[in-house]
């Protein structure tokens, strides 16, 4: 079940986000879906992560991550990657700035009968920030 887990977590990625396909969630996430990291403003559910992703998209037209680690126990998989992406559109209502990021993140994914259905999730948004010239860097 582990390398399923593993495999239905390499497909968000690829498919989401680096194909940029925010309705491919509808197949990999389930409609009960709980978010327990949720973004500032962000809406409850399958929809809000679609609109989470649909903002990425818009100020960052590039946006790719890859994967540095997967690890997988029972129902649980955990991901260690690298997003980067150009700020060439507005984000959370941050004019385009045209500066290049690169930013960590780990996210733990529950996944039951073949579909994500909790999310937690830690990245590094003072580090993009900071990177965007948005906040200070000292």
């Amino acid at each position: 079940m582990s390398e399923e887990n593993k495999a239905l977590f390499r497909q968000f990625v690829d498919r989401v986000v680096n194909e940029k396909n925010a309705d491919a969630i509808d197949d990999l996430i389930d409609p009960n879906y709980i978010e327990h990291s949720p973004a500032p403003g962000q809406a409850p559910g399958v929809e809000g992560i679609k609109e989470l992703f649909n903002m990425l998209f818009t100020g960052f037209p590039d946006f790719t991550t890859s994967i540095n680690l997967l690890v997988a126990e029972d129902d649980l998989v955990v991901g260690h990657f690298i997003t980067s992406g150009t700020h060439n559109g507005e984000l959370m209502g941050i004019p385009a700035t045209g500066k290049k990021v690169s930013f960590t993140e780990t996210h733990i994914l529950r996944i039951a009968n073949g579909k994500v259905v909790e999310h937690w999730g830690n990245q590094d948004d003072l580090g993009m920030m900071q990177q965007l010239g948005v906040i200070p860097a000292e």
